[in-house]
């Protein structure tokens, strides 16, 4: 015998009110962590799609920064005869290409992060930082696995760290930091000018060449070198380079500026993807 169910009044349905940001000033991040479980999910689907029907699968994150030290090792370290202040080669341009790799990846996935989700921005609402926030996280995996392969590699050229290595997180934080700030920054201008997803390659191959990845940053004058930390992945790298390997001296002086770039570009992309978020589901 069934029985009918007295519908609920309409004073009793809760009603959630959704309203763009009032100015500039309005983060809500609050809600960002209501939305916390969400951005596990779409972490993990960032991973399973990356190597989805790969031959190789999650090899290729230790190909890319392996092939990529091989050849610097190659033409910049033995031919070019960079200075690597007593490094081995090999553990020198590795300690720079893992942090470039990490970077460079989370960057461009962070960048075509909005785009490419369009179909879910147009249909649910969801905090939109999540997007490039899971971008930039997913690609620690990435990071993890090469990283297990330089401890390998040091273990074989018999270099120890030294009390250095406690600032690592630290390093690493500030390589996240600045990956999260840029791709915020491009993922609001490529949701609205679509010629953004190929300027952002080019942008990527000058920046590289614009930090101390394939050279020491010690070939830049000193007097020039605040300015050169201007460019944050160039405290990034050299930090990680002096607290892997324990060698030479820490980038004080390039390291402040680096962190202060990064402290501006991150506050800034917050700012301005929260204020560009109000539109992004209209012109995506």
């Amino acid at each position: 015998m069934s029985t009918l169910q007295t519908p609920m009044p309409l004073a009793d349905v809760p009603v959630i009110d959704i309203t763009p940001p009032k100015g500039w000033l309005e983060l809500n991040l609050r809600e960002l962590w209501q939305f916390r479980e969400l951005a596990y999910f779409f972490v993990w689907r960032d991973i399973k799609v990356r190597y989805k029907q790969t031959a190789i699968g999650a090899a290729w994150a230790v190909l890319q920064p392996v092939m990529t030290m091989l050849v610097f090792t190659l033409f910049f370290g033995r031919l070019a005869k960079m200075p690597s202040g007593g490094v081995p080669y090999p553990i020198f341009y590795l300690s720079a290409v893992l942090p470039w790799t990490y970077f460079s990846t989370a960057l461009l996935n962070a960048t075509n992060s909005v785009v490419e989700q369009r179909g879910v921005i147009t249909k649910v609402y969801f905090p939109r930082l999540i997007l490039p926030l899971s971008a930039v996280v997913s690609g620690l995996l990435d990071f993890g696995l090469g990283f297990v392969v330089f401890l390998v590699m040091m273990l074989f050229y018999r270099t120890a760290p030294g009390r250095a290595i406690f600032l690592f997180p630290a390093f690493l934080l500030l390589a996240i930091a600045t990956a999260l700030g840029a791709g915020m920054w491009l993922s609001a201008l490529n949701a609205i000018y679509r010629d953004v997803r190929y300027a952002v390659p080019f942008l990527v191959q000058f920046w590289m060449f614009a930090s101390p990845v394939a050279y020491p940053s010690s070939l830049v004058p000193e007097k020039w070198r605040w300015l050169y930390g201007l460019n944050p992945m160039a405290g990034v790298i050299e930090g990680f380079r002096w607290a892997l390997t324990g060698k030479g001296q820490p980038p004080n002086l390039m390291l402040a500026a680096s962190t202060a770039a990064v402290i501006v570009v991150l506050i800034g992309g917050m700012f301005f993807f929260r204020k560009m978020e109000a539109t992004i589901a209209d012109v995506v």
